[in-house]
């Protein structure tokens, strides 16, 4: 999963242990290899890079893998702090939103402007990705994937005994949940971490005004938006929902919400896409088991985060090899098998969606909807909005509000304090 905005630096010793040692470790990079450093550790996402590992051994390029494990990513971007100011920097390195810019700043990164017109991604990709993989009209990332961050998942089997229909609506979601409530179940699985809350909130406010006063709120960052009478709305909807959570919910973390869900003690969970990863782990099928279906209110709409491998600068002599990792990266095949297993989808629109299930068709389906119509926006909660310290600004009031410190007028009050404190 790629939830939070990684950092660049770390203030507690461990990782940067980790980091030292990492550095020492690291072999010598031949000029057919490449060196990728990532976070993807999970048997699934290991897996699914062999199909990329195995492609490049086609084309005679070795691959050197430099895994550091950790969900966020804070202890790979600690690793790759490290390399570049030691002067060897990885060939390629996961990387997520604003990060891909600030790295792109510094001069760091590579371009893969020739690769990418020979493969036309500017046709094939997003313009919303885009907006993190390209840096003063170059390009300098391969996306791997779209994760959309506002999906509900819910119980099949309680929404049959209950007689609930899909809601479409914030009226119809409400009547459901109390239903669910009602007949002693919890209706909402959720874990009380500030990304959690936030990633409700994206939903919410994106169900409140739609994707004008989304984006005018966590993109433009417009004060009057932020403060306005629509936010005090959206925050008194997560007062609601709040209802709804159970009592033990502080500390949760997001997979146990899933496991609720998926062992029928839950109605439903507001979370992203990697959530389906547990429910197909655990031997659940989609539209027979489970449901996956938008927020409601936001069915036109897409919020997302994105993995990117961000190509560092490297000597003439291993650009040959990197270019073909870039390449690799990017064909429809590698897309469509690695985001079959990830729970995600392609980053580019043009892959068959043959290979996957129900919810990732459906996924594909309406990723390529909302890049046609403008209506695919990134997600503030997982960084794509705005950068780190306006996210986590974004944290502190939404979580603070979730635990009853302010109410919704407050709140957003506080909002806009708080974003531009941190501009």
């Amino acid at each position: 999963m790629t939830r939070l905005t990684l950092k660049l630096t770390t203030s507690f010793v461990a990782p940067g242990l980790v980091a030292l040692g990492l550095i020492a470790a690291a072999p010598a990079v031949q000029a057919e290899d490449v060196e990728v450093l990532h976070w993807w550790t999970s048997g699934g996402e290991a897996a699914a890079l062999n199909v990329l590992k195995e492609d490049l051994e086609g084309k005679g390029v070795g691959w050197q893998d430099m895994p550091v494990a950790g969900g966020g990513g804070e202890q790979a971007m600690t690793v790759l702090r490290a390399r570049v100011t030691a002067g060897n920097a990885p060939t390629a390195v996961q990387m997520l939103g604003f990060d891909i810019q600030d790295w792109a700043q510094e001069g760091a990164l590579a371009d893969l402007n020739t690769v990418a017109a020979e493969e036309n991604w500017d046709t094939v990709v997003p313009a919303a990705l885009q907006r993190f993989a390209k840096h003063d009209g170059k390009w300098i990332s391969a996306p791997v994937n779209v994760h959309s961050t506002n999906w509900v998942w819910a119980n099949k089997k309680i929404f049959d005994e209950l007689g609930i229909a899909q809601p479409t609506s914030w009226d119809e979601l409400i009547a459901a949940l109390t239903k669910i409530k009602d007949a002693g179940y919890v209706a909402v699985a959720h874990g009380g971490q500030a990304w959690q809350d936030a990633t409700i909130f994206d939903a919410v406010v994106m169900s409140v005004g739609g994707p004008e006063f989304y984006k005018a709120a966590f993109i433009d960052l417009d004060p009057d938006t932020l403060g306005g009478a629509q936010m005090v709305e959206a925050f008194e909807r997560m007062e609601t929902l709040r209802g709804f959570v159970d009592e033990n919910f502080s500390g949760r973390d997001w997979n146990l919400a899933s496991a609720m869900v998926i062992e029928g003690k839950a109605g439903v969970q507001f979370m992203g896409d990697w959530a389906k990863g547990e429910f197909l782990k655990a031997g659940l099928t989609p539209d027979q088991d489970f449901l996956c279906f938008r927020f409601p209110g936001t069915q036109d709409t897409v919020t997302f985060n994105s993995d990117q491998f961000a190509m560092f600068s490297v000597g003439e002599e291993r650009r040959d090899a990197q270019v073909k990792l870039a390449s690799s990266i990017m064909a429809p095949s590698f897309q469509s098998a690695f985001n079959v297993v990830k729970g995600s989808v392609p980053a580019r629109t043009d892959v068959s969606d043959a290979d996957f299930d129900a919810c990732g068709k459906k996924g594909m389906a309406e990723l390529a909807a909302a890049s046609s119509s403008g209506t695919l926006f990134g997600s503030m909660a997982h960084g794509h909005a705005a950068p780190a310290a306006v996210k986590n600004a974004v944290y502190d009031v939404v979580t603070a509000h979730f635990n009853g410190e302010f109410d919704a007028a407050t709140a957003a009050e506080e909002l806009v304090n708080a974003v531009d404190g941190a501009q």
